[in-house]
């Protein structure tokens, strides 16, 4: 086996200064979030980097994130879309999404970004009925009893070949626990059922908190016809 990085407090300052680029409007969400007493639900910022790097990547347009917080991840993600690209941020509450407005105002991406409160899992569902589909990339960070359900929902908007990112999914290394309770129980039952999902491609990795990867892949559902090419979804 590897050798495994060691998450000091020496490294994870490395990390902040080297990771990744952040904007100074990046610096200013993420500096005033670690003001607060719950700023441990903010993602790290080579964890903001990589979303970043990944929407790049993709060439993606049309993002769906369930769970927004103070706007740091819809942020990074915002910054690296094309012009014409959009997010649909999911959140429930507006004391957090309110910081987070401000943030996306500052950057000037705030056009980018349709916030729609209420919770999550009946926002996608609605999403779902009215076939809002065809999403190149999920990022869930919300309450982690949800994210089984975001995930099948998610699964159903993105298109064939889309991503599908989930943070926590090592819980502090509590899902490694011989019976994990509560929040790790949940969240390692999802490692389980996504590692034998063969309805995806996957790769679980050691960033932040613990980062799940998934890949839709082109049989999942309906969505992908056999005779078409796997870009025909560019012209949609």
């Amino acid at each position: 086996m590897g050798h495994m990085i060691d998450p000091s407090p020496r490294v994870l300052g490395y990390l902040a200064k080297i990771g990744g680029r952040e904007t100074s409007q990046q610096h200013a969400c993420r500096i005033e979030t670690q003001k607060r007493a719950d700023a441990v639900m903010q993602i790290a910022p080579e964890q903001a980097a990589f979303l970043s790097l990944l929407v790049k990547m993709l060439g993606a347009r049309r993002i769906i994130e369930v769970g927004s917080f103070t706007g740091y991840s819809a942020l990074a993600m915002a910054l690296a879309l094309p012009r014409s690209g959009r997010i649909v941020a999911l959140d429930i509450s507006e004391d957090f999404t309110a910081i987070a407005q401000h943030h996306w105002k500052k950057a000037g991406v705030a056009g980018k970004i349709d916030l729609r409160i209420g919770p999550a899992l009946a926002s996608l569902k609605k999403m779902v009925i009215k076939r809002e589909g065809l999403f190149d990339l999920a990022f869930i960070d919300a309450d982690k009893s949800g994210y089984d359900g975001y995930y099948e929902a998610c699964l159903k908007l993105i298109r064939p070949g889309g991503v599908i990112a989930l943070d926590n999914m090592l819980y502090s290394g509590e899902v490694a626990a011989a019976k994990p309770k509560g929040n790790a129980a949940a969240l390692a039952r999802l490692n389980a059922k996504i590692h034998a999902d063969k309805r995806v491609d996957m790769a679980l990795a050691s960033i932040g908190d613990g980062l799940m990867l998934v890949r839709k892949n082109y049989v999942a559902d309906g969505y992908f016809p056999s005779h078409h090419s796997p870009t025909w979804w560019k012209n949609r």
